[in-house]
């Protein structure tokens, strides 16, 4: 059974702390609240899923900030910025480093509980991907090193005569790592085998 989300609400200011936890509550999810981005990092785990909601402007570590050291982080929840202090310039910066949503306080209950949704569903889909290429690398990681090397040639389209020349190999050795390459990698065609290493790639 995958974990629950949680939404994490990351706001020095108490009261915004409970109205928020009160309002994502009555919608039946589960939060957790941190005065600090200090104190929110003392725990974090980038493999729990959720989302965050950051206020900018916060003691010590600023709510942007805390975005651009999450942001070398693999994986990490998707994050909502809210701040009483917003100005464009604070908006293209938290969109551009990928912030799911920039909100202005005062704002709408509804538009933050829309936001939180989506943001939740982008970890998810985020997550599954993630858990996919994870998969396939260990698969990957199972081959050998000439396997390896006759997989990355077969990808770039060489036919088997030709890896088997290039490898200085018999065509039937070639075969042999081929046979092993596409059970190792559980991969049905070649089309299936392309398509997983192109994925594993930048």
């Amino acid at each position: 059974m995958s974990e629950q989300a949680t939404v994490f609400i990351i706001d020095d200011d108490a009261e915004v702390r409970d109205s928020l936890k009160m309002l994502i509550e009555s919608v039946g999810l589960v939060t957790e609240t941190y005065d600090s981005a200090q104190a929110f990092l003392k725990v974090f785990d980038p493999s729990r899923p959720g989302c965050l909601i950051l206020d900018v402007r916060m003691r010590g570590m600023s709510g942007l900030s805390l975005q651009q050291y999450l942001n070398k982080e693999p994986v990490h929840p998707p994050i909502i910025i809210i701040t009483g202090h917003g100005d464009v310039q604070m908006a293209v910066r938290a969109v551009k480093a990928g912030a799911s949503e920039f909100l202005e306080k005062p704002f709408n209950e509804q538009q933050l509980l829309d936001s939180i949704h989506i943001a939740l569903e982008q970890d998810a889909e985020q997550r599954g991907k993630a858990s996919k290429l994870a998969e396939i690398q260990h698969r990957v990681d199972r081959l050998t090193e000439r396997e390896k090397e006759v997989m990355e040639l077969i990808v770039n389209g060489m036919l088997n005569k030709n890896i088997a020349h290039e490898l200085n190999i018999s065509q039937s050795t070639v075969e042999a790592h081929r046979s092993r390459v596409m059970e190792k990698m559980e991969a049905r065609t070649l089309s299936d085998l392309m398509r997983m290493i192109i994925s594993l790639r930048p």
